[in-house]
């Protein structure tokens, strides 16, 4: 007998947005009725038919979280299970849509019905078919692409907290990198941030290569569970099917992480750290490790937005992050922080995919900028100033207004360009601590003095 005619009546109870429901553990040798993921069809006269999903198997209880919620619901209900998980659309039709957390497609536009569906969640890559990140992804962003490179198949957070512009910074990075496909995945989003994500994705000219997956904080807390899966299943089949290098956005995982324990919570599960399950590590670890290089095929990099409660990196949120993604942008004080941001792929790409002064020139500026804030603080403890520490002052000044401005935007050369003027209208090139040859080469009128030079001594030689 098919799923599809039977039923399950026998409901045990009704917690939250959790129903249990007995289910008979099947015989020796026999299929499993029920696995866990799988969607069922909640049916009960007082209410319209839900769809839900199985989240927990304990013998023969299964929990099932309803996505619309149990409002309605009586222990009189039946539920037919579907005997599969939740699918999401695939195709190249879905460019330029926005889908809400269960996967169905928001606004006008061609029915997607027959459109072919993909799994979602489904287990990370084998890393025989991982190859080594050897790519950068421009940014446009100097604090970024300067001091800090995106490097295909990365997965790194942007640390923040609320109240800070890190929905307006993701969207210009999706807009500005050099990507060929975004994947947009929205958790609790307010009405506000997702209509600000729309519309920054269309009047920029970019929606048409733009896929968003949007849960507000009004819709169910199921489906912010669903959005990182649905959004990382296509990206996934993008690049490894047509060979595009994806770049995933996901804000917030501090939502997605607050719907975890919340739902751990409704079933008695016992909480760990500061009331998140004990599993939070593996949950995140799951979803960040899809970002991948593919030897043959396209790549997905993920680049997510976790804010810390209280400006807390010990909370467990940015916490585990931490031990699972390789850096972090810190944006804080409305401008990306040049020392508590980090890229670990960096090394990959510096020097290698971009110019030849790249790694000398970023080691300087930070350098420089660090005896600048030093300097500062003797200033503020009205110590006596050099010659040196006015210099360092004047340079940390620039270096605020030019690339640490949250609405900085140039290419990587102009920013490169940049940073050496900025660094001649402060230092003279004996202060630099640079090897010779680039100070000859990019130093702003280096050159011409060196041969200016040559010519006055072949002239004396004559």
């Amino acid at each position: 007998m098919t799923l599809d005619l039977v039923r399950y009546s026998r409901v045990l109870e009704i917690v939250g947005d959790i129903i249990k429901v007995h289910v008979p553990m099947p015989d020796a040798g026999e299929a499993p009725v029920v696995r866990l993921r799988d969607l069922a069809m909640v049916e009960d006269a007082g209410s319209a038919t839900s769809l839900a999903q199985v989240i927990s198997i304990e013998r023969d209880a299964v929990a099932l979280q309803v996505f619309a919620g149990t409002k309605g619901i009586s222990t009189q209900a039946s539920i037919r299970f579907l005997g599969h998980p939740l699918n999401v659309t695939y195709s190249s039709n879905i460019l330029g849509r926005v889908f809400r957390g269960d996967g169905q497609p928001l606004g006008a536009g061609p029915d997607l019905a027959m459109d072919p569906k993909v799994p979602i969640g489904g287990p990370s890559v084998n890393p025989m078919q991982r190859s080594l990140a050897s790519k950068m992804i421009r940014t446009d962003v100097p604090m970024i692409d300067v001091f800090n490179c995106l490097v295909e198949s990365q997965k790194i957070p942007i640390f923040s907290v609320a109240g800070e512009p890190y929905n307006p910074l993701l969207a210009r990075i999706g807009i500005q990198a050099d990507a060929d496909v975004v994947v947009f995945g929205g958790m609790g989003l307010i009405f506000d941030d997702y209509h600000f994500f729309a519309r920054s994705f269309e009047d920029a000219g970019v929606f048409a290569r733009t896929v968003m997956f949007v849960n507000q904080a009004s819709d169910p807390i199921v489906e912010r569970l669903l959005v990182p899966d649905m959004a990382l299943a296509v990206a996934e089949h993008f690049a490894v099917e047509e060979g595009k290098r994806v770049l995933v956005l996901l804000t917030d995982m501090t939502s997605f992480a607050d719907a975890l324990k919340e739902i751990g919570i409704a079933m008695e599960r016992v909480p760990s750290n500061r009331g998140y399950m004990g599993d939070l590590y593996s949950q995140l670890a799951r979803r960040y490790e899809k970002a991948c290089n593919y030897t043959i095929g396209g790549s997905v990099t993920i680049l997510s937005v976790t804010t810390m409660p209280g400006d807390d990196v010990t909370h467990p949120v940015p916490d585990n992050t931490g031990y699972i993604t390789e850096g972090q942008f810190y944006l804080h004080d409305g401008a990306l922080d040049p020392f508590g941001s980090l890229s670990r792929l960096k090394q990959h790409v510096i020097g290698k995919e971009t110019r030849e002064d790249h790694a000398q020139i970023m080691n300087t500026m930070i350098r420089s900028y660090s005896g600048a804030r030093d300097a500062a603080q003797k200033q503020a403890m009205a110590f006596e100033l050099s010659d040196f520490d006015r210099q360092l002052l004047k340079f940390g000044d620039l270096f605020r207004e030019r690339f640490m401005d949250i609405n900085a935007s140039m290419p990587l050369e102009d920013a490169l360009d940049l940073s050496w003027r900025t660094l001649a209208e402060c230092f003279r090139p004996e202060q630099l601590l640079m090897r010779q040859s680039l100070i000859e080469k990019y130093y702003p009128g280096a050159g011409q003095d060196v041969a200016r030079t040559e010519a006055s001594s072949g002239a004396d030689a004559a």
